[in-house]
């Protein structure tokens, strides 16, 4: 297990587990987060052991989302009255700096399935709509708050929600600040399940990626490289964009295994060559 300041990392069977865990309470995220989530999420990326990700919170919550005792010097200092160019522009650099975060977890070549407990709020939702795959226990709320504190969303929850949820129900939740419970987040899509507790939430969570991580590596990446690439083109582009893709790695062990394993009526082992 590597941890660091604001999340712990264990990697096993393929599988990572990353957990944040503070330093603020309810797993709030402060300036240690936004600096480590990238640097782990891109080390998740580069590392051949690990084919599926799970990104959970610590102590039944998920987060709480800005850290705003934290992080309010920092915020402040770059919009105090009377700032010029020079300083709009470094609070554009501190922007761009904290999206890196939520940039990296999509970046991810690796599927990210986040399982969410208690309260996802604010930057929490923002780190979610990154992830592949999001489930939750019955307990779990989310809400898009920054409207409650002057802020508009800024790392990246108005612009993926709408391919998850729809432009409506993202609105609605921009707009309001409002808090929806997990029944709600699974009607509208934001959530693939719901499980009655955090324990049964985590052994499923685990349980699927494993299940990914069962199988070729390389096309599960491949698959994710597609769905990402298709998202804003035309069925025709997508085709052709598949079509390259498989022309290009197609062949390989797990192919001839998958073959094999067919033949002989077993299931396959892949080795991800």
């Amino acid at each position: 297990m590597a941890s660091y300041e604001s999340m712990t990392v264990e990697i096993a069977d393929g599988v990572a587990e990353v957990c944040l865990t503070g330093p603020g309470k309810g797993n709030a995220m402060g300036s240690a987060f936004f600096r480590e989530l990238p640097v782990v999420f891109d080390a998740l990326d580069r590392d051949p052991l690990v084919r599926a990700v799970v990104l959970r919170g610590s102590g039944g919550q998920f987060s709480y989302g800005l850290d705003l005792k934290n992080m309010m010097g920092e915020l402040m200092g770059h919009v105090a009255p009377g700032n010029l160019a020079a300083e709009r522009l470094r609070l554009l650099d501190f922007i761009g700096e904290l999206q890196r975060g939520p940039d990296a977890v999509e970046r991810c070549r690796k599927p990210v399935i986040a399982a969410i407990a208690g309260a996802c709020i604010g930057g929490g939702v923002d780190v979610i709509a990154a992830c592949d795959l999001r489930i939750a226990s019955r307990d779990a709320r989310f809400s898009v708050r920054e409207v409650k504190v002057a802020i508009v969303a800024d790392l990246g929850s108005l612009q993926r929600l709408p391919r998850i949820i729809g432009h409506g129900h993202t609105r609605e939740l921009a707009f309001t600040g409002k808090d929806i419970d997990a029944e709600r987040a699974l009607r509208i899509g934001l959530v693939n399940d719901v499980y009655d507790t955090e324990a049964d939430l985590l052994a499923a969570a685990r349980a699927m990626a494993r299940e990914i991580a069962a199988n070729p590596p390389h096309v599960v990446q491949g698959v994710k490289q597609v769905l990402a690439y298709s998202e804003d083109k035309s069925i025709a582009e997508g085709n052709r964009y598949v079509a390259l893709w498989n022309s290009a790695f197609l062949a390989s062990q797990d192919l001839g295994e998958a073959m094999q394993a067919f033949a002989e009526k077993r299931p396959p082992r892949f080795t991800g060559k």
